[in-house]
Parts: structure tokens; sequence; C-alpha cells
């Protein structure tokens, strides 16, 4: 995501924000949530909001206390007001209602990282932003690489195959260097996957040759490891030429951080969450 178009959405999340009178307690109304996340009905968006609830009571949490009915008055035209349903919502219920919504939208993106740490510091959603990237790269490369696998079992190959295969892909793309002398060269423990380590960019470029494997196995019906080996290491080589072709060599990044130690701080930042989020116990005069 680019930083002008953080910074746009950053403007936008903190116009919204509201704080609990005589409190440092944030909360937003739903229907303003809403428009900025960019959803147009209100029934479409508390379909969104139910699936967060849900979400909500999966982890222990109570959902009265992130999820308020309230009422508020609106304008409809010459000075007159109704009032009409709407919601208040915690940090912690913002964060689920976001990640239940499309994260291919760029508002739903940026605001799983704007509501799950506990500070407002655009620098510091920037970080969380580049973090989440990743592992959902990594999530992606998961899913590519258990589909490959099931596809070229049912194609002849077994899952030592599989390890083959995959190793090879990786030596095209690192421009002839094995996953061992990458896992080498970058620090990663011998029982670790390497694409754990790699930056977003590499995780991708894993990804987009496992697709294109998996597409062609199929399309083309391709039987066992020879012509599927083929297949994965010129994918591979294709991906690594676009990439050296904009000047960048995947052998040449530098390490990232350990992804399952990122993937537990991202669970312990849910967990401070939950507990500073709640709203104060009093709110009768908002309440329905």
């Amino acid at each position: 995501m680019k930083k002008e178009l953080i910074t746009q959405l950053h403007k936008q999340f903190d116009a919204i924000v509201n704080v609990w009178p005589d409190s440092e307690v944030e909360f937003w109304f739903a229907r303003d949530l809403q428009e900025i996340l960019g959803y147009t009905e209100w029934r479409n968006f508390l379909k969104v909001v139910e699936k967060a609830k849900e979400s909500c009571t999966n982890v222990g949490a109570n959902t009265e206390n992130h999820f308020v009915d309230v009422n508020k008055m609106v304008q409809i035209g010459s000075g007159a007001e109704r009032p009409v349903d709407d919601i208040m919502l915690t940090r912690y219920a913002c964060y689920l209602i976001a990640q239940n919504g499309d994260p291919r939208k760029d508002q739903i993106a940026f605001a799983q990282s704007y509501f799950a740490i506990q500070t407002r510091k655009q620098e510091i959603i920037e970080e969380r932003i580049q973090l989440q990237e990743r592992l959902n790269a990594r999530q992606k490369l998961r899913e590519s690489e258990i589909e490959l696998s099931k596809n070229i079992y049912e194609r002849g190959v077994d899952e030592q195959g599989f390890g083959r295969i995959r190793s090879k892909g990786d030596t095209a793309l690192f421009g002839g260097k094995s996953t061992l002398t990458m896992k080498n060269k970058l620090g990663v423990p011998g029982n670790r996957p390497l694409a754990d380590f790699l930056p977003t960019i590499t995780i991708t470029a894993k990804n987009l040759a496992a697709e294109i494997t998996n597409h062609n196995v199929k399309e083309n019906a391709l039987q066992g490891e020879s012509s599927i080996t083929n297949e994965h290491v010129q994918n591979n080589q294709s991906v690594r030429d676009l990439l050296v072709e904009r000047g960048i060599k995947p052998e040449e990044l530098p390490a990232e951080e350990d992804l399952k130690k990122l993937e537990r701080r991202v669970k312990s930042d849910e967990k401070k969450l939950i507990k500073s989020a709640e709203l104060p116990k009093k709110l009768e005069d908002g309440k329905k």
C-alpha cells in the first residue's frame, strides 16, 4: 500500500474517532465506520458486524462490552431530525469488523492495522501494514503449496517427490542457489521453512510460480515427477527473470524477521486489545 494512500486513509479514520467523557477509552459509531469502509448499504454492513460479534464470542470476550446498540439523531432536511439505529464500537470491535471484511479493499486492509494497535501514529501503522502484507503473502503461499502437493500426489508424485520439485523450483528462483544454500546464507534454522524468513516480494514470487504450476499441471494434465519438475522450474525461472529485469535478485535480499515470532506478536497484541478496549459499564443513557 502506497504511503500517500496510507496518509489519506489515516486522516479519514482519525476524523471519526470518539473518546468517552472523562476517560481515554476510544469508540466509533458503526454508521461512520460503514461509510469509511466503503459499504453503501447498512444491511450489508450489519452482516459483517454480526460475523465480528461471532468472532468476539469465539475468543471468549463479552460482545456487550464491545458492541453497544444506541439511537442517534440525524438531520433529514430543513433542520428536522429523526432517530436511527447505530452501534457504539470499541477498538477491538472495529478490528474484528475489519478482519471479517474484504482484505482486497484498501480501506479494509488499512483498518485491520489501524485498529489492531493501541496507537494512531502513522509510522507504526505503516509498519503494521507491511507486517500484515507479509503474513498474508505467506498464508497464500501455504495454500498454493498445499494445493500443489495434492495435485501432484494424484499424478504419481509422493511427498518426497514434492520436496524435490519445490527444491528445484527454489534453485531456479534464487539463481542457482539451493534451498539449503539460501537457508545457510540467511541463517534459517534447519527445521524451519525458508519462506518464513523471506521478504514479502520473494514470498509473493514463490507463490506466483506455484500458482502457475498448479494451473498448468491441471490444464495440461501433466503426469509424473519429471514433467511437473520441468514445469515448476520454468515457472520459477520466468518469475526470476521478471524480478531481475526490474533490478531485484531474490538471492541478494536480506532475511526478514521470523514470521512465527510475528504471528505470536499479533496474537499478543489482540489479547491486550481485548482487555483495554472495553467501554465503561454505565452506558444507559446511550443504550436503546
